[in-house]
């Protein structure tokens, strides 16, 4: 029986928006459970649709869990330094207090970006490293994840979300226990590769109910042969930093399994660049053909801000598509989120 240590730390990072998120956004208890240490790990997250849920609960009855920090915010702006260091300190102290454990195992997102830390995740596995030394480590990742070489370095396993919507979670934790279990009482694992793909992809594009985005994620492996983990990440492109875009990361036993596995696939993703081209509609274009489609549809038509989407950490405070209803003097339509304090003050008064 292992002890395994657990944890995660998650954001969703757009780096062009004005807000921030602070420590307070992290403890709060909205969508989804607030920072949660220790113990309380397990009464939060033993239920729950989470990579970690799925992990724990795959694990728990043949090996000692060792709950350390966990933490997830959706979508918004740059994780504060106060934030990142009291979150991140309080992981890799409980880490420390509990060692020696025998593996590790953290429920990420991989799109985070922090003040002090372009790379907070790969900062943050540095850190987790440092304590641990060759004991082996395992994260999951979010489909959006913009994947470093300190995060492939640090780490010997990623296992990613192959959905978006993401409908995979649980699964992913399932994977996650399947390839640490694997790697438990064995040496780290000396082939790593990753490599970047030469373009981002809008999210629009990157669905995998559809094509390309289906095929690709379908090509993904697990505990196949040498070769331990090959992932694909679809990138976010509104986080800022140097590393971001879509990649394809391995973990083999052999430099020539990691290589050979993720040089194929980059290859092949390589050459479906010209399918992730989607088209776009200005607000005004997109109005009038809701017009056309109103004429003989019974359903709602839904117009999507996707550049202002707070789902990606957009502020929800533009107003071209409301803008060009007005203009068209559109009836019986609904803006469904408008982040503006002083219209929803008026709106409570009246």
């Amino acid at each position: 029986m292992a002890r395994i240590a657990v944890g995660g730390f998650g954001h969703e990072t757009n780096s062009f928006v004005s807000h921030r998120a602070d420590y307070k956004y992290f403890a709060d208890h909205r969508d989804r459970p607030p920072l949660v240490k220790g113990e309380a790990i397990f009464s939060w997250l033993n239920e729950g649709a989470f990579p970690i849920s799925a992990f724990m609960a795959a694990m728990k009855d043949h090996h000692t869990l060792v709950p350390l920090v966990w933490a997830h915010g959706a979508a918004g702006g740059t994780v504060t330094a106060d934030a990142y260091e009291r979150i991140v300190g309080e992981m890799i102290g409980r880490l420390s207090d509990a060692m020696p454990v025998d593996a590790v195992y953290l429920d990420l997102h991989g799109a985070m970006v922090a003040e002090p830390f372009e790379d907070a995740e790969g900062e943050l596995l540095r850190r987790v490293r440092a304590v641990v030394g060759e004991a082996p480590v395992v994260i999951s990742l979010d489909y959006h994840a913009n994947i470093t070489p300190e995060m492939v370095d640090h780490s010997d396993g990623i296992v990613i979300f192959r959905t978006y919507p993401h409908v995979d979670r649980p699964e992913t934790g399932q994977r996650a226990a399947q390839l640490l279990s694997h790697l438990l009482g064995r040496s780290r694992p000396v082939g790593r590769a990753l490599r970047k793909l030469p373009f981002l992809i809008p999210t629009t594009a990157q669905c995998t109910l559809i094509e390309p985005s289906r095929s690709i994620t379908n090509g993904t492996k697990l505990l196949t042969g040498d070769l331990l983990s090959l992932s694909y990440a679809a990138g976010f492109p509104p986080s800022d930093l140097y590393w971001c875009g879509p990649a394809v990361v391995a973990h083999a036993n052999t430099q020539e399994a990691a290589d050979s596995a993720v040089n194929e696939f980059f290859q092949m993703i390589v050459a479906l660049e010209a399918d992730f081209e989607v088209a776009l509609l200005s607000p005004e274009d997109g109005v009038a053909r809701a017009l056309e489609i109103a004429q003989t549809s019974t359903r709602p038509i839904i117009l999507a801000d996707i550049q202002d989407n707070p789902g990606g950490g957009g502020s929800a405070d533009t107003t071209g598509i409301l803008a060009a209803l007005v203009a068209a003097n559109v009836s019986g339509a609904v803006v469904g989120i408008l982040c503006d304090p002083r219209a929803a003050e008026a709106a409570h008064v009246a």
